[in-house]
């Protein structure tokens, strides 16, 4: 490999970690909702991967069924989760042009 084709190299990939430094910061401010319920649960996380808000409905909570809300406060939180997950994977996408690179792919690499 030539100098030229090495620095070039090097001129790219500092162009990418820049670029995902400023994605990583985007996305910790975005946010994403998840119902379970039928909407008596919603959970909202960050592009962090961190759980924000949980808000459940009065309707929902009974005491003589706490495994249901749990439930429901569970299924909520994951699929909050989730999406946080699908919407990092998406824009780490964007800025790799769909290639899947080691270290630099999906929420882990946002969360270190």
């Amino acid at each position: 490999m030539s100098k030229k084709m090495l620095g070039d190299l090097m001129r790219e990939a500092q162009r990418l970690q820049t670029e995902m430094m400023k994605m990583q910061e985007e996305a910790k401010k975005k946010t994403v909702e998840a119902t379970a319920g039928g909407g008596m649960v919603v959970a909202v996380a960050s592009g962090a991967g961190e759980l924000i808000s949980l808000k459940i409905e009065k309707d929902v909570v009974n005491p003589d069924d706490i495994e249901m809300l749990q439930d429901l406060i569970i299924a909520a939180a994951n699929e909050a989760l989730r999406r946080a997950h699908e919407m990092v994977n998406e824009e780490m996408s964007k800025l790799t042009g769909g290639l899947q690179l080691p270290g630099l792919g999906g929420l882990g690499s946002l969360l270190k």
